[in-house]
């Protein structure tokens, strides 16, 4: 954890964020990611010692607990605060919820209300639109709010909140050439950072959400996951963009 954190300084990054929420059973089930809710002990020491080896503000995000049986979020935040991180991020559901079933915010606001708590404390889960993001903020009083699962295939996400938070009115969404030119340039950094023939298949699965909502989408979408050339993929976004360049989306 030590060597990671100085590898991620070369960056310079304006903060190193630890998660101990990822609850998949290749890294949950080896006490890793969301595995290490079961033991403490050892996540405490793990932050403490990245705490102590940067310069770098750490933060930590995280769930409530194992299972149902075992939150343990307030002791969590407690002594994760008291070994130096200067945030937490909270996923309101548990590791063996996975993305399943509700988020319970009601945790969150529980660590919020903590008097011993004095980091700045986020919330996560569920927030899939403008209203969603204030309502939430409002009721459980978190200091800010982490997007996860909305933001795939749509980035524009974060704007809508901002402008939403800003004026109380909602943005009109994306328009063709904005969600062509951003599947474009995912396809061309997943490329470049994958090579071409896996950043081609990883692509695949984000294209549902770059074009929900285009009525009669799916003979495009179906050559866009079977395509295996990027100058065929290209020119199949081209089609796209030429075919709905003038469709009012909502």
């Amino acid at each position: 954890m030590i060597q990671a954190a100085h590898i991620v300084e070369n960056a310079n990054p304006d903060v190193i964020d630890i998660n101990y929420g990822c609850p998949v059973a290749k890294v949950a089930c080896r006490m890793a990611g969301a595995g290490l809710l079961q033991d403490v002990p050892k996540m405490v020491e793990l932050t403490a010692a990245v705490v102590k080896s940067t310069s770098k503000p750490v933060t930590v995000k995280t769930r409530l607990g194992w299972d149902d049986n075992t939150i343990n979020i307030v002791e969590v935040a407690e002594r994760l605060q008291d070994i130096g991180i200067q945030a937490l991020t909270i996923h309101a559901r548990t590791r063996k919820q996975m993305y399943k079933g509700e988020a319970d915010w009601s945790w969150i606001a529980k660590v919020k209300e903590n008097p011993r708590m004095t980091i700045p404390i986020f919330g996560n889960g569920d927030v899939d639109s403008p209203e969603k993001a204030l309502e939430y903020r409002n009721r459980y009083g978190v200091d800010g709010i982490m997007i996860g699962r909305a933001a795939i295939g749509y980035p524009w996400v974060f704007r809508e909140i901002k402008h939403y938070f800003a004026t109380g009115e909602l943005m009109a969404p994306p328009t063709t050439e904005e969600r062509v030119e951003a599947a474009r340039q995912h396809l061309r950094h997943s490329i470049e950072w994958k090579g071409e023939k896996l950043g081609v298949v990883e692509m695949r699965r984000h294209y549902t959400n770059y074009f929900k909502g285009f009525h009669s989408i799916k003979p495009y979408r179906s050559r866009l996951v079977e395509e295996y050339s990027p100058s065929v993929l290209y020119s199949i976004l081209d089609e796209i963009m030429e075919v709905y360049g003038e469709l009012e989306l909502t």
